[in-house]
């Protein structure tokens, strides 16, 4: 690399992870983490191993002080390779797209799904007209396998995915209902349009109907309301006005804005349905949650405490 200018500047050091993601760096991840130094002017040198072979190429560092602090990352040079031979043939890089919303299953989600096994990646929310959609892909559904490789979390998936060619037939194995089924689905280009900034929280002081069982309280989602979180007039369910930080709920991570559509598998448009429900928990209870936050749509669990 070329640190501080001093050109042809060699450091050494071991692998200290493979398939590193949420680093925040970039939309698609799989570093390698080394403790080579890496310093400023290093980023888009070279990583070689013992042998002088290319096996990455340094991209970032992990630093409270901006200085090297043992922990680096480097793009892995079959992915570098592969936006390379496309930018040579394309002029353009181009990502592969499923169509689908997913995160990754904690051992609490896992249970509630009837999963003895907290790997793969459950389906949050489908895009209509996406290939998923047209596979039969649907919501609760967990991918554990596309095209015979294991699917360990929601980073496997998605960089799969995208490094797949556009047009390609993936045989895709999912979890439904504690079931193994096999679905197929054709890969498509990633549609640019479909990304959106997402709205800051309202203000807005509203009325609300406490939940003291869990910690949080509720009101109707009205239009207007929907509108001010960034989500469709269409929408229904009901949305979160104040969260007890010490709460179940805080504990859980709800906020204020989060729209609870689904509890137990079960919709909630309004607050008779989430009413309706109610009477039913008992302490010590697992509620499973589906949220829908800003549009981002999830899975979560929440601990009944009287």
């Amino acid at each position: 690399g070329n640190p501080y200018s001093l050109g042809h500047t060699v450091t050494m050091g071991i692998v200290s992870a493979l398939g590193r993601a949420n680093v925040g760096i970039a939309d698609y991840e799989d570093f390698i983490q080394t403790d080579a130094a890496i310093n400023p002017g290093n980023s888009g040198g070279p990583l070689v191993n013992i042998k002088g072979e290319l096996i990455g190429i340094n991209t970032a560092i992990f630093s409270r002080t901006g200085g090297y602090q043992g922990i680096g990352f480097a793009v892995p040079s079959n992915m570098a390779g592969s936006v390379m031979n496309q930018l040579i043939t394309e002029g353009k890089v181009t990502r592969g797209w499923l169509g689908v919303t997913i995160q990754n299953l904690t051992p609490e989600l896992a249970g509630e799904f009837g999963l003895n096994k907290s790997t793969g990646a459950l389906v949050t929310d489908i895009f209509q007209g996406s290939p998923a959609e047209k596979a039969g892909l649907k919501r609760g559904d967990v991918i554990v396998e596309l095209n015979v490789k294991k699917i360990k979390n929601v980073e496997t998936l998605r960089n799969i995915v995208a490094r797949s060619k556009i047009g390609n037939k993936v045989k895709l194995k999912i979890l439904r209902d504690g079931k193994t089924s096999f679905l197929h689905a054709t890969i498509t280009e990633f549609p640019r349009d479909i990304v959106r900034a997402l709205p800051g929280e309202s203000e807005e002081n509203l009325s609300a109907e406490e939940n003291a069982l869990a910690g949080f309280s509720v009101m109707n989602l009205t239009r207007n309301i929907a509108k001010q979180l960034g989500l469709s007039r269409n929408e229904k369910g009901i949305v979160i006005v104040k969260v007890d930080p010490y709460s179940a709920a805080g504990d859980a991570g709800l906020k204020k804005g989060d729209v609870i559509q689904e509890i137990n598998k079960k919709k909630i448009k309004n607050l008779s349905d989430f009413n309706k429900i109610l009477p039913g928990l008992r302490d010590g209870d697992t509620v499973l949650l589906f949220v829908n936050r800003n549009g981002n749509k999830f899975y979560i669990t929440l601990k009944v405490y009287s």
